[in-house]
């Protein structure tokens, strides 16, 4: 009897410790699994958007600048996505093999249970005649012995119940462990068969994009007028977007300086209003805005949330980055972006990247200019085909503010997005989030 207990009591814990330990990895697996799927979903997305646009720019025969642009970010993103399938597998292959291993180790548990209630089995029908537990009972010297008697007869059912239980849950146990590795090998399989399929796509849009560069190498002198042309307008409109930002400092800071002025004349009277008044009407800067305590509060936040800002269009692939470098189809251009240029289907709608103030809407060159501003930062969308919004509207954040315009270069839509702060201009890259 003691033998027994001991071995059932073995059985039990090693099952207990075996739940145990594999409860967390279970928890992180299936947590790390979620996420690459996650992720996997998010570049299939953005794959899918980024052949549309493909199509869109092969439907003009001066896009062609537009298309190897947008190839290569098909690339990147496929890359990302074969990246993504091979952790994917990987991941998958390390929790099948432990699978395996704990169907083995139940299997094994499951022989030994069996082979224990078998020897309690047998043991009982051998001696039946002499555990007859009425007999048994009556039998008994005295009261304390009947007790124990039928105290051991309590344990021994209860010992004999919870092994068959055991078994049972081993056994169910077993099912399970290899239902899921059926289903892991299916989705194992399916994954690398996903993948062949995305190396082979790979390899198409490289062979394109190799046959798009050297189409455009022999119309290069063609295409480095026309983005020398672009490029001119281009230094125009930031001209034109810088003096409207300095224009807006000066007059936001000329009217605190005037609010101030009133403030003190109410609070001071007559004589020291003079002096105020003399003090708020001198020249306002143009270079630094005058927050207010609740326009400090948006520009912290902005400021917080730096890296994790949403993009100004839902979908779009990224065409001309930000900086000063040599066209990487056209190297004799030089390339002066103080933003990024996105390429989108018609009709797209844009949304302000965060919560602000709108503080300007300009008509320049033919194109519309938004300005929101954030505390001391700016978010300028340009190229906009209508403004939903007009100037002194509070905005929140991913609120459509209008819709992205035709090109003024081919039937391409793009938008051209800035950040500023105060009047100088920053990359919209380290602010934006990764999609």
């Amino acid at each position: 009897m003691k033998s027994h207990k001991i071995s059932l009591r073995f059985v039990s814990m090693a099952l207990l410790a075996m739940a145990i330990l594999c409860a967390p990895f279970d928890a992180f697996s299936q947590s790390k699994s979620a996420k690459l799927k996650n992720d996997k979903k998010k570049i299939e997305t953005e794959i899918a958007n980024t052949q549309k646009l493909l199509k869109q720019t092969e439907k003009n025969k001066n896009a062609s600048l537009q298309q190897i642009s947008v190839l290569r970010q098909q690339i990147s993103n496929r890359e990302a996505l074969i990246t993504t399938l091979n952790t994917e597998i990987f991941e998958l292959e390390e929790e099948l093999a432990l699978n395996i291993k704990l169907s083995q180790d139940l299997n094994k548990k499951l022989e030994y249970m069996k082979s224990d209630y078998s020897r309690v089995v047998y043991l009982a029908y051998k001696n039946r005649k002499l555990i007859d537990k009425v007999t048994f009972l009556l039998s008994s010297d005295n009261f304390s012995q009947m007790f124990r008697r039928v105290k051991y007869y309590s344990v021994f059912a209860n010992n004999v119940k919870h092994q068959v239980e055991l078994i049972e849950k081993t056994q169910e146990e077993i099912k399970k462990k290899n239902e899921e590795i059926v289903q892991m090998k299916a989705e194992k399989l399916a994954l690398l068969e996903g993948k062949e399929v995305e190396i082979k796509k790979l390899e198409l849009d490289r062979t394109e994009t190799t046959k798009k560069a050297q189409e455009l190498k022999q119309k290069e002198k063609q295409l480095a007028s026309t983005l020398q042309e672009k490029q001119k307008k281009r230094k125009e409109l930031d001209i034109a977007i810088k003096k409207a930002i300095e224009a807006e400092i000066v007059a936001a800071n000329k009217k605190k300086a005037e609010e101030a002025a009133k403030a003190a004349k109410a609070k001071a009277g007559k004589n020291t209003a003079n002096t105020s008044s003399s003090s708020g009407s001198g020249k306002a800067s143009t270079n630094a805005i005058v927050l207010t305590p609740d326009e400090q509060l948006v520009s912290n936040s902005f400021v917080n949330n730096k890296g994790k800002l949403p993009w100004p269009v839902a979908k779009g692939a990224k065409v001309g980055d930000f900086g000063s470098y040599p066209h990487p189809d056209v190297p004799s251009v030089m390339i002066e972006n103080r933003g990024i240029d996105i390429l989108v289907e018609p009709n797209t709608p844009v949304r302000a990247i965060f919560q602000g103030e709108v503080t300007g809407i300009l008509d320049v060159m033919g194109t519309k200019v938004l300005m929101i501003r954030h505390g001391e930062y700016l978010s300028v969308y340009q190229n906009l085909a209508s403004v939903s919004v007009k100037k002194g509207d509070k905005v929140s954040t991913k609120q459509n503010i209008g819709t992205v315009a035709k090109s003024t270069t081919n039937n391409t839509y793009e938008l051209h997005f800035e950040v500023w702060k105060n009047n100088t201009y920053l990359n919209p890259n380290q602010w934006l989030s990764g999609r």
